[in-house]
């Protein structure tokens, strides 16, 4: 894949060892990004992950993971200080959109962004808050729902599980995300009511203190049993950051009863129909850059 602007400019599927450096500048905007997030997101979709060189040097990066046959998501979308106001983003955008095509496509827009990607016909759809702090767990009521950590077993119905609450098939990235990573990096934990998996979370290491994401329950108890078990996961005293859903009133409850503070936002958007999530199940989204 390549789009040309003047000079010699390109635009094409980086690998994971070129799109390092995006993940660098995602760090420097100050956005946290896990310690072992490549390797996961490139399994979602390999080609995705597209990067914009001038003469050889890196300036642009976006990604734009395909979902099944009708669905795409969009992030790390970022030229580097340096190289702004030269053409080289909309000619990254540009190539995105030919890339995901005539698909839905989502993203969590920064604030800063929000007005472009709506004359691009993305539409506003809801909002998530980042919180962030040391949690404070003695505010929370003990565990009313069993946990336990996740094993390969649990594959199936984790898959099943996340389909509904994310909208969208990724059976690739979720073997990546819950299974590929050492334990001390990401780890997984689900609840159980009647015997069955009834929800999960995802706990990783990012630049700065951890991430849980997803944390997707259907009730209060169960995320909050699900939260407790990521945070007793990791030292106490680290801060412990959880995107979550503005619609879900609960999940914002839970977050500031655990002492976490509001510090960032971001619009989730569609281009096209906006896949069917239950976001009254959704606690904390995956990340901001796979939806």
């Amino acid at each position: 894949m390549s789009s040309g602007s003047a000079g010699n400019f390109e635009v094409r599927s980086a690998t994971v060892e070129e799109f390092a450096v995006a993940l660098s500048w995602a760090r420097d905007e100050g956005w946290n990004p896990g310690v072992a997030d490549l390797e996961a997101f490139f399994a979602a979709d390999p080609s995705g992950f597209l990067m914009g060189f001038d003469d050889g040097k890196p300036v642009s990066s976006i990604s734009v993971v395909r979902y099944g046959d009708e669905q795409g998501f969009l992030g790390f979308y970022i030229v580097h200080p340096e190289a702004r106001g030269k053409g080289f983003g909309t000619a990254t955008w540009n190539a995105s959109m030919a890339y995901l095509a005539d698909r839905t496509v989502g993203l969590d827009g920064v604030v800063a962004q929000q007005d472009n990607y709506t004359k691009s016909g993305f539409q506003l759809v809801g909002r998530n808050i980042r919180f962030t702090g040391v949690p404070r767990l003695a505010g929370l009521p003990g565990p009313a729902v069993k946990t336990e950590a996740a094993r390969t077993g649990h594959a199936d119905q984790i898959e099943t599980l996340d389909r509904v609450c994310s909208g969208v098939p990724r059976s690739g990235f979720l073997k990546a995300w819950i299974f590929a990573a050492p334990d001390a990096v990401r780890s997984t934990f689900i609840s159980i009511e009647n015997g069955d998996v009834s929800g999960y979370a995802t706990i990783r290491k990012c630049v700065d203190g951890y991430k849980i994401g997803p944390l997707f329950a259907p009730t209060q108890q169960a995320a909050e049993a699900l939260f407790q078990a990521c945070c007793a996961k990791v030292q106490s005293g680290a801060d412990i950051t959880l995107d979550v859903p503005e619609t879900n009133h609960k999940a914002m409850t839970m977050a500031q009863s655990a002492g976490l503070t509001p510090v960032f936002e971001t619009a989730r958007m569609y281009r096209g129909s906006a896949p069917e999530i239950p976001w009254s199940k959704v606690y904390g989204v995956t990340s901001f850059e796979l939806g």
